[in-house]
């Protein structure tokens, strides 16, 4: 039998603390055996494990095996065909997560970074989008891509799917929602569950996917008629499977909870309830989750940012924590909210609203004139909101407003005016050491009752807006700093350096616009800002930030500290909003340990365990982000239908070898205009240029380029618009233009 040199004795285990504190009878801890099958030196099967641990007892193998196949499922282990559990060696194999692609070849974005790697069409018969794999390099292709061939599927993440019901020639199938799953999902005659034609079903996953075979499922629930009102946001809902019933084990916990803070659990906190600290947020908000209070210093300002102390009321082994956890975080439709913790907590105890006592966690600050933090402490408190003003409020106490709100505040308003003077050094600080601020616009919908849609807006941010966002940027480094003093593990939020490729082609763009970006080989966040701030008067501005924009690399959540290239941060995390992301829970149990004086080792949470987690909420942070693309998508194209035929003006957002896509002006509705409804030419399409040019008539449409547009057609089913060149001149008759 293979074995390291000698057995392991379970005291040498550097974990075993931590691990003591979760288990009454501790099984060796992931590191231990990882750092055992590395001695080992060759793969080892259950049986060997446990006897180089000398594990005999029933209760702690079933504990072994579970430990085993929990590293199995998060690509730490892999079994071999004698069912030995190898290492994962990362230059030979890789484990992560499927991306599939509507035509039907996928990638793997790879658990622990790096590049992706792509899986031929072949590869993907036998998955889905989002499950998770352990493929081999096989090679590249001819664009330097690593391609990779499936080894193993670790974890299968599609056991539902919502999409369009059909009959065929007796065959009963189902077309997913998502263009990601690529597959039909058959559904036998006795399974349909009286489903009609093109009715919106939710199917069950009975077989998966294999190479040669399609998946075979049976309908769980028709949803509905394809166009009901609000089917929209179902649909959404069950495609990216979000949780929105709460498990009667949480309903249980959060049944003994008072409408008040309970007396008891004020106890040893620091007292606020006297000084005047104010809600600030958006008129359509119920939770509030942060509270500010600012004084001026001699030397600058003392800032207090109250947080909601979550973590007193969701512990970790709950019920209530584990469901937490699976959602990550909550999720904003319009005219919707599914929220990552029950309301009596979201809207009730965790909620800050005035007059009412709330346990917060407190994060003080002493900012110096020029804007740097100069010594900041964290601490529980309870506190009571003397106010719940709404940014547009603040906005007008701040100028010259409605006069009978500023009498009504006048008490306040030396505190908001402190505010305002923090604001502006923090402001500086951040244009002095070069954070990137990019002016992007974002929308919202005004519906009616039964959910259709009246109108879109775009959402305009005013002083308050960034007031509020410099006093939380402030919050997230101090916790940041904490951390990196205590060298205490955490989930950091990370945004990392632009991709070589990437800068390769924006340098390529600017040049061909006599523009450089600063910094050489590594740029930083100053050089970006540096160089958005040289081309502001240009018309051709917006075209050089969506490119510049689009060079850089997405934010995620990691327990390695990596940055934050945009903010232009050493270090940064959240702690700002734990009602509604699991991160930020996670960041005040971390600060909480420091604070009673706990060592790393007895923290809750080792290092593997928050890679996971952090891989885990950026996930559900991108999931959330598709479903409400999703709603947003369909409720544009749904806006757009009775609009057929109008002309509008728009700018070119986008620009690919199939045509470009054009955003019109106020709504920010975008659609294509393909390339067979350009003008009668031969386009060549430039990647480096964002443009396509005509070889006969040299006409070039390019990023950025304003077009006029008229709407050709809406598809709800692809939620897509086309759109064609409006005609040039009259024409002899008059053109029709939409009034938005």
């Amino acid at each position: 039998m293979a074995r390291p040199k000698q057995a392991r004795s379970r005291a040498a285990d550097p974990h075993r603390r931590r691990e003591a504190k979760k288990y009454s009878n501790p099984i060796p801890s992931r590191e231990f055996i990882l750092e055992t099958l590395t001695e080992a030196g060759v793969p080892l099967t259950f049986s060997e494990i446990a006897a180089t641990f000398d594990i005999r007892d029933e209760g702690e193998l079933v504990a072994l095996q579970r430990r085993l196949g929990a590293m199995v499922r998060d690509g730490q282990l892999v079994p071999n065909r004698r069912d030995a559990y190898c290492l994962v060696n990362k230059q030979d194999l890789i484990a992560g997560r499927v991306i599939g692609h509507p035509d039907g070849f996928g990638f793997v974005k790879p658990d622990d970074g790096g590049d992706d790697v792509y899986l031929y069409p072949r590869q993907m018969r036998g998955l889905f989008h989002n499950d998770r794999v352990v493929v081999r390099i096989i090679g590249q292709d001819r664009r330097g891509r690593l391609e990779g061939s499936v080894v193993e599927v670790l974890e299968r993440n599609t056991h539902t799917v919502v999409g369009r019901f059909y009959q065929e020639s007796g065959i009963g199938f189902v077309v997913p929602d998502n263009k990601r799953l690529t597959h039909h999902i058959i559904v036998p005659s006795d399974r349909s569950a009286g489903a009609g034609q093109d009715q919106i079903v939710v199917a069950g996953i009975t077989d998966q996917p294999t190479k040669r075979t399609q998946p075979i499922g049976k309908i769980l629930e028709v949803v509905g008629d394809h166009m009901a009102p609000g089917m929209e946001t179902d649909i959404a809902i069950r495609t990216h499977e979000l949780p929105v019933q709460w498990p009667a084990a949480v309903e249980a916990e959060i049944a003994a909870l008072e409408t008040e803070v309970p007396a008891a659990t004020k106890d040893g906190r620091v007292d606020l309830r006297r000084l005047p600290l104010v809600t600030i947020d958006g008129v359509d908000a119920r939770d509030f989750d942060d509270a500010v209070y600012c004084e001026p210093k001699p030397k600058g300002w003392k800032l207090l940012v109250c947080i909601a102390d979550v973590s007193s009321y969701v512990e970790p082994g709950t019920a209530l924590d584990a469901e937490a956890r699976e959602r990550g975080n909550s999720v904003y439709f319009p005219g919707r909210v599914i929220p990552m913790l029950p309301e009596v907590l979201s809207n009730g105890l965790c909620s800050l609203n005035p007059d009412v006592d709330r346990l917060c966690m407190a994060c003080e600050l002493y900012v110096n004139r020029a804007g740097q933090i100069t010594r900041s402490r964290f601490f529980a408190a309870v506190m009571r909101s003397h106010a719940r003003f709404t940014y547009d409020q603040v906005a007008d106490l701040l100028g010259d407003g409605d006069p009978q709100l500023r009498r009504r505040c006048s008490e306040l308003l030396p505190h908001l005016h402190a505010l305002y003077a923090l604001y502006q050094a923090l402001h500086g600080a951040r244009t002095g050491r070069g954070a990137i601020d990019f002016d992007t616009t974002e929308t919202s919908f005004e519906l009616d009752e039964q959910g259709r849609v009246l109108a879109i807006r775009p959402l305009v941010r005013n002083l308050a807006h960034r007031i509020i966002e410099e006093c939380m940027l402030a919050a997230n480094v101090a916790a940041a700093r904490l951390f990196q003093r205590q060298r205490m593990p955490a989930l950091y939020r990370i945004h990392e350096t632009p991709k070589e490729e990437k800068l390769s082609d924006l340098r390529g763009f600017l040049a061909e616009l006599s523009l450089r970006l600063p910094g050489g080989e590594r740029p930083t966040a100053k050089d970006y800002a540096a160089l958005l701030d040289s081309v502001r008067t240009r018309p051709d501005r917006r075209l050089i930030q969506t490119v510049l924009l689009r060079s850089m690399q997405q934010a995620m959540y990691s327990s390695e500290n990596a940055g934050h290239f945009g903010l232009a941060y050493p270090a940064y995390t959240h702690f700002t909003s734990p009602i509604r992301r699991y991160p930020d829970l996670i960041v005040h149990r971390a600060i909480k340990h420091v604070l009673a004086g706990g060592a790393v080792a007895d923290f809750d949470y080792a290092k593997p365990d928050l890679r996971r987690i952090g891989e885990y909420c950026s996930g559900t942070e991108r999931r959330a982000d598709e479903a409400t693309r999703d709603v947003e998508s369909w409720l544009k194209c749904e806006y757009m239908e009775d609009k057929i035929g109008a002309e509008f003006e728009g700018t070119i957002t986008s620009v690919n070898s199939f045509g470009i896509f054009v955003e019109l002006d106020r709504i920010h509705v975008d659609g294509l205009v393909h390339i067979t409804a350009l003008d009668n030419d031969f386009y060549h399409f430039d990647p480096v240029g964002h443009r396509l040019t005509g070889k006969r008539t040299g006409t070039v449409h390019r990023l950025g380029d304003r077009l006029r547009v008229r709407l050709a057609a809406v598809n709800l089913d692809e939620r897509k618009i086309d759109f064609v060149l409006a005609p040039r001149g009259q024409s002899g008759r008059k053109k029709r233009k939409h009034k938005v």
